[in-house]
Formats: C-alpha cells, structure tokens, sequence
C-alpha cells in the first residue's frame, strides 16, 4: 500500500500597510482573496513600520510580503523594507507592492528588489498567479 503525498505546504503571506496611510480596504480585499485561494495570510493592519512589517515576516516564516502603499512614500518606505529582509538574510521572500504607485517608479522598485507591483485595476487571480509562481520559482 502506499503513503499519501504529503499535502503542499500552505504559502505564507504577510499583508501590510507601511507608513500613515489610512486607508486599508484593498489590502483587505487581497487578504481575503489570497486565503480563499488557499494560502495561509497574516495581516498586520494599518500604520506598520518597516522594521514592525520585517519583524512579522521572520515570526511568521513567510515566503511572500504583499505592501499596500496610497500615501505616496513607496520610494522611502519600500527601499527600506527590502533593505531589512536582505540585513536578516531573508532576502529571498518575495515582496510585491500594490497600490498608487507611478509607472515611473516602476522599475526603480523592481531594481531594488520588488519582485512585481500591481496598481489599480489589477485582478486577485493575477495576483495570486503571480504569488504562487514567483514562491515556486
């Protein structure tokens, strides 16, 4: 007789809202997609600071951080959080950015590290593809 395969380890997904802004309801609206498709999601909430959004990837052993940025601080905010998962030596969780990010910042962000943004109009199936190709890979 033979073992069942082990089921697929659930993917690991730290939501977060660095910086001020305030408003959350996409955030909560990827969260709630990313679980219905399987994957395990810890949100941190709002008003998260890079070290706060680093600390939650290590506790959780995540493979994926998705940042939610409106405020228009990605450029500082993003930078900084990239630097500190490559100062814990875990440099290989990928991070994605959603949010009102300009086109131009685009490949800055993806020279620093972000492995993809999504900006306004992007659909949840997009995004959990990507997530789930890019932990594979």
């Amino acid at each position: 007789m033979t073992e069942p395969a082990p089921s697929p380890k659930k993917i690991r997904v730290v939501v977060a809202k660095p910086g001020l802004d305030g408003h959350d309801r996409g955030a909560k609206i990827i969260a709630r997609a990313l679980r219905d498709a399987g994957m395990e999601v810890i949100y941190t909430g709002l008003h998260q600071t890079p070290e706060q959004i680093v600390e939650t990837v290590i506790q959780e052993d995540a493979q994926a951080v998705g940042l939610s940025v409106l405020s228009g601080a990605h450029m500082t905010l993003v930078p900084r959080i990239v630097s500190l998962l490559e100062e814990q030596g875990i440099a290989d969780v990928v991070v994605i950015v959603g949010g009102t990010i300009p086109g131009d910042d685009i490949p800055e962000l993806k020279r620093l590290g972000v492995a993809e943004v999504f900006g306004p109009g992007s659909s949840t199936q997009e995004i959990i593809d990507f997530i789930r190709g890019a932990v594979a890979a």
